[in-house]
């Protein structure tokens, strides 16, 4: 067997250059608008977690961002916890009511789909976290279309 020559990776270490930016740091005009859309389950991959940090993002750029959950994303803007409500039965178990909150206290809107949250999902506007905004079936197409015509940035999130 060869020898080992290099010294062992340690803790701190960088495997990459976390210093270089390639592109300019954009920052939203006044007025501009970003729309981020999941369509997800929550805890089923790490799409959702991602892109909320990326709708942060957008927020903390000064974009007037918006979050829709509709379909099964509805289940990332539920009151979890075990055994009661707020309580972190895993390392992470709270991640998407955390970041949805802070993500809320900055500024962002979040609305949820009321058709999704009843019919498919069994919850009454009661299980959202607080400051979630329920809307009718009928505004999930038409939040989109008034962030289209406004030329917002606009970021979907589908899995299957």
């Amino acid at each position: 067997m060869p020898e080992i020559t290099k010294p062992a990776h340690k803790s701190g270490d960088f495997f990459v250059d976390y210093e270089e930016k390639v592109f300019e740091d954009v920052k939203a005009e006044p007025g501009e608008k970003a729309l981020v859309t999941f369509h997800t389950v929550a805890f089923e991959g790490s799409i959702g977690f991602v892109n909320m940090l990326q709708a942060t993002r957008l927020l903390r750029k000064g974009y007037e961002t918006s979050i829709l959950l509709y379909g099964p994303g509805v289940t990332l803007g539920l009151q979890r916890g075990f055994p009661t409500l707020g309580d972190e039965a895993f390392p992470g178990h709270q991640n998407f009511n955390n970041q949805l909150t802070k993500f809320m206290s900055e500024g962002g809107n979040v609305y949820a789909c009321r058709f999704a949250l009843q019919a498919l999902y069994g919850h009454g506007e009661p299980s959202l976290i607080e400051g979630i905004r329920p809307i009718n079936p009928l505004d999930v197409l038409d939040l989109k279309l008034l962030h289209i015509r406004d030329n917002a940035v606009i970021v979907d999130t589908w899995t299957v």
